[in-house]
């Protein structure tokens, strides 16, 4: 089947709902308005219950079919990104350094229509919970829906999301069965020296020196440390020293993530990092403090799961436009955390445009928006039937 003729009948009121979002971008654990109007819709549209403030911002709803049965959980985020816009779109942010580059205002949106949907139809025995995830840009937001007691809460027997890919092909859904996006850390080391005048040096103990060949070092840990069979990533992103042409500063900073797929290897970088940071300070004789923090879990999809997604994709998209891929991806998603609690899927719908995301001119494919929401009620009907 098509998109669902229903949800294809009120395509233009998400497309509207998604530009409001768009235009008033919140970052993590800000989502006071996003928020606000996702309860007020889910309430208007008859969702049985609305619960606010889950995870300080995150919304629940709940769906009642036409019999007692399973529970399905569907899940999308909703924080945008700390950065400008640049794609001078007539609803472009209003949010001077804050901007949907992600495409969250469109997860957002198709979870809502598929709400709407379910709400009116209510084909399925058991429930859906749709889950509105706030601060999944590295913030925490679903560890922090967990602590709020999620899924104690609000059971799920299954879980499942979505991420548009502006870099596949329209309408083309994928799911990666088993282990399939990076966990990820993330890393700040401080070097503290000694300063001193500019034309002095010989006075300082320079945290520059020290700094710039600790992040040549910290490049061996994964092409000298790691098994070259188990794929790994550490990339300095910042650094961050100085403030005068004529000053040796006394403090460095450095920071940065490291990706992984195996939490043996997570260890292993950890330690070298800090192994590496205790012989510079040894060596330099300055001070190297180091602080790692795990920010997002290895994504793993069930097995069954991911099976099931693709087959409810297909309903929507054809055959011949689902795939399933070995491929992995070294980018992280806090929904991890969610499916190490519930067993579930994480599934790419491809759409139109060039510019990849967290690109300051990325534009979201409003055509889209059915096709997701679409695929999302299916799976609800699929793995609850009547």
């Amino acid at each position: 089947m098509p998109v669902l003729p229903r949800i294809a009948e009120y395509a233009d009121e998400l497309t509207a709902i998604r530009r409001d979002f768009h235009q008033h971008p919140e970052i993590g654990f800000e989502e006071v308005r996003t928020s606000a109007k996702v309860a007020e819709l889910l309430k208007s549209w008859g969702v049985d219950e609305v619960h606010t403030g889950i995870g300080k911002t995150g919304v629940v709803g709940i769906i009642y079919g036409k019999k007692p049965g399973r529970s399905i959980g569907l899940r999308a985020d909703m924080d945008a990104l700390p950065m400008d816009e640049l794609t001078n779109l007539p609803y472009a942010s209003k949010n001077p350094g804050r901007f949907h580059g992600c495409g969250h205002d469109g997860h957002t949106t198709m979870l809502l229509g598929a709400a709407r949907y379910l709400a009116e139809t209510r084909n399925f025995a058991g429930r859906a919970v749709v889950i509105f995830q706030p601060a999944e840009e590295g913030l925490g937001g679903a560890r922090a829906m967990l602590t709020d007691g999620l899924f104690e809460k609000f059971p799920c027997d299954e879980v499942y999301g979505i991420h548009n890919n502006p870099l596949a092909e329209p309408n083309k859904v994928g799911v990666k069965p088993g282990t399939a996006m990076a966990g990820a850390s993330f890393f700040d080391i401080t070097v503290q020296g000694v300063g001193s005048h500019g034309a002095m040096p010989h006075q300082a103990r320079d945290p520059i020196v020290v700094a710039t060949s600790l992040v040549q070092n910290l490049q061996t840990i994964v092409s000298r440390n790691v098994e070259p069979l188990k794929p790994a990533v550490l990339s300095v992103t910042q650094i961050h020293s100085g403030s005068a042409y004529n000053v040796v500063p006394d403090k460095a900073a450095i920071a940065g993530t490291i990706r992984y797929f195996d939490d043996g290897v997570k260890e292993l970088i950890h330690n070298r990092v800090r192994q590496l940071c205790a012989g510079f300070a040894q060596s330099y004789g300055v001070e190297v403090s180091v602080d790692i923090r795990e920010i997002f879990s290895v994504l793993v999809n069930d097995e069954a799961c991911s099976k099931a997604y693709l087959e409810a994709a297909a309903d929507i998209v054809g055959e011949e436009n689902i795939s399933e891929t070995n491929d992995l991806m070294t980018g992280s998603e806090d929904f991890a955390d969610m499916l190490k609690a519930v067993p579930g899927a994480y599934c790419t719908l491809g759409h139109k445009g060039t510019v990849p995301l967290h690109n300051p001119a990325f534009i979201f494919d409003d055509d889209m928006l059915p096709v997701g929401a679409s695929i999302m009620a299916r799976i609800v009907e699929r793995r609850l039937p009547l």
